[in-house]
Formats: C-alpha cells, structure tokens, sequence
C-alpha cells in the first residue's frame, strides 16, 4: 500500500506497516543446521516466524512530543528503524516529513535526527568533539560551520569542559548525550530517539528529559520518543500510542489514556514475601473482578512486590484481599485505591505486564 496524498500537518504517517523476523536456527553437533517440519498456523504463516510490527498506523503531528509506550519486544525499535530506513518493511509504507520511506530513503535520512538507546554507535577511541566532527563529515557539514555547530551542541549537553576526552572516559549519561548532539548535528526537524534514557541514573535521565522537551517546544522539532518507563511518558509526552506484540492498541493523551481506568475501578496493593501463585487465589475470592495482575518486585533488593486489581467493583474487594495476603503471610507495606497510571491502562488493554521482557528480535 502506498500513499494517495500526504497530509502535511503530519511529520510522520504509517500505513499498515508490517515487519516480520525469522527465527535463529539452532545448528546441530556437527554443524548442520537442524530439520524442521514447516508446520503453519491457522494464519498461514510459518511458525517460526515473529511478527515485530503487524499492521501499525500511527499518524504523528508536526511539533508533537509523540510516546511509543511499550514493553521490552513490544515492536518499539523495530518500528524507528523501518521509520529510519535501516530495515525495509515487509508489508504497508510510512513518510517521513512528506518522503516515502520505501521509494525517498535518501531525503527520509537527511530529514531526521536518529538516536538508539543502550548501543555503541558512537567511537569510544575518540573524543566527544572528534566524534561530533567524524559524523558531520559525513552530513556534508561544511567544516567552518561543523565547528561552530559542534562547540553549540557540547555547550547546549554541558559538555563543553571535557569536550576533549575520550568517550571510553565518559558515564553512560554522558555518552548519550552525545548520541543526541549526534542526532541534532544537521538540524532535523524529525528526532527518533529510542529509549533515549535507558539505563541512566535519575540525575541523568531527568537532564536528558529536560533536554527534549526543550527541542520539542522551543525549537519546533516533532520528536518520536520510545520507552518503556511509563512516568517518562506521561511526563512528557503530547500523545502516547501503546504497542504490545507489535500492535498499536491505543492512542490517546496521557489523560484521556489513564480515564479508561475508574477510580473506583482500581485497586493496587504494595507487600513482601507475594506467593507466587497468588493470582489464581484472589480471582477465585473476587469473582467480578476483570484483572488481577501480581508483579514480583525484586524483594531481596528492597523493591516490594504489587497486586493490581482492576475491573467491576475492585474496590468492594479491599478487605478480602488483605485478608488473603495475610493469610499468605504477606507483608502489605501499601494500599492504592484510585489514581489510575498508564501501567494500569496498559495492563486492562493487553492484560499484560509492561515490565516485562520480550524477545530479541526488537
């Protein structure tokens, strides 16, 4: 499917994008691959076959802070990098700030900023502003100007000091905020920043989340930010989009999103020491309720365990689960009733958790 016409109020449009990976084969001990039947499923498609991206159409605002709300394998990275043109979808189109990203790949690249999370896309050998003028070589960026624009983004990250060092040299943190100057060398008007804050202390994360805001409001850049923190996206964002197993199930502001939740609908219970077959327990207790969801916390850590509780008349429930964790020897630390999250609404969408890990081929 291609485009008939391309609305300009939209940066970015997709149209059925569909990406599908094959799964790794195993070899066998002497190195042959192993046999298998191609057994298929009702669908028709093989089954060793993952559908990253099913037929996803999300139309994106210019100058919108757009969230990509999803787990780990939900299909988020998948998506920037058929958005990027560095993976070819297998079905449907997308353009990007009016180019097709199937038939304009070239004008697609020159028109967004690309930052990936949690990857060694930088040279750690060299310095940050070595770095810096490395990638705007490769922009075509006049080198007169690449200087004057390098020493601007060192400044705009707080870099400026230890523009001279090495990034081997440099915290996480700190090497992904070159990752974005990398990205905002050219001046994009279209940032795709994938889990721009992964694996970064709080200190960090709220800099690099002060920063995009920044850009967004400020400098009239539409930016497509894909997370899996939940506050992040609240926080921040214009409009979120939740994926899970590579479709989208919902679009919406993070208020109109966290209203599919009713107050009276929702209760949330904060303990250690959860059994973990306590699901199955309190549905059999609280019989019209529509979710009851445990997730394990790492308890040894410090980090307690929750019981969410959603649906029908949950709040009518409290006691007898208090009870039932009680009975369990639970430790109950908290008691939440009301005051919905996105977590909560991704968990009555999907009936899933959105901590949850998914598989690689995200």
């Amino acid at each position: 499917m291609v485009y008939d016409s391309v609305d300009e109020a939209y940066s970015i449009q997709t149209v059925n994008l569909t990406k599908l990976f094959k799964k790794r084969r195993h070899f066998g001990i002497f190195g042959f691959l192993k046999k298998r039947a191609k057994e298929k499923e009702s669908s028709g498609r093989e089954k060793d076959i993952t559908v990253a991206l099913d037929h996803v159409n999300v139309n994106i605002r210019s100058e919108e802070l757009f969230g990509l709300l999803g787990p780990n394998g939900a299909g988020k990275t998948t998506l920037v990098k058929c958005l990027s043109t560095t993976l070819l979808p297998d079905e449907g189109t997308a353009t990007v700030n009016g180019f097709d990203i199937l038939k304009q790949a070239t004008m697609v690249r020159s028109s967004i900023g690309l930052a990936i999370g949690g990857e060694r896309t930088l040279y750690w050998k060299l310095t940050a502003k070595d770095n810096l003028m490395y990638f705007a070589s490769l922009y075509k960026i006049p080198r007169n100007h690449a200087k004057e624009r390098v020493d601007e983004l060192l400044e705009l990250m707080g870099l400026s000091d230890r523009a001279d060092e090495r990034l081997e040299d440099y915290s996480t943190g700190m090497r992904q905020k070159v990752a974005i100057a990398r990205a905002l060398l050219h001046d994009p008007p279209i940032l795709l920043l994938d889990e721009p804050t992964l694996g970064l202390d709080p200190t960090f994360s709220r800099q690099i989340r002060n920063l995009i805001r920044e850009l967004c409001k400020k400098e009239g850049k539409t930016v497509l930010l894909t997370t899996h923190y939940m506050e992040e996206a609240d926080e921040m964002c214009d409009r979120i989009a939740i994926i899970n197993d590579g479709k989208i199930v919902a679009i919406d502001t993070p208020t109109n999103l966290k209203a599919m939740v009713k107050e009276t609908e929702l209760v949330e219970v904060t303990c250690y020491n959860l059994p973990h077959n306590i699901e199955d327990h309190l549905r059999a207790l609280c019989p019209n309720v529509e979710v009851i969801t445990a997730l394990h916390g790492e308890e040894e850590k410090g980090n307690p365990s929750r019981i969410k509780i959603m649906g029908g008349s949950a709040e009518k429930y409290v006691g007898t689960v208090v009870d039932a964790l009680h009975k369990k020897r639970a430790r109950i630390v908290n008691l939440r009733i009301g005051v919905p999250t996105l977590e909560d609404v991704f968990i009555k969408l999907t009936g899933a958790k959105l901590t949850e890990g998914g598989s690689p081929e995200e």
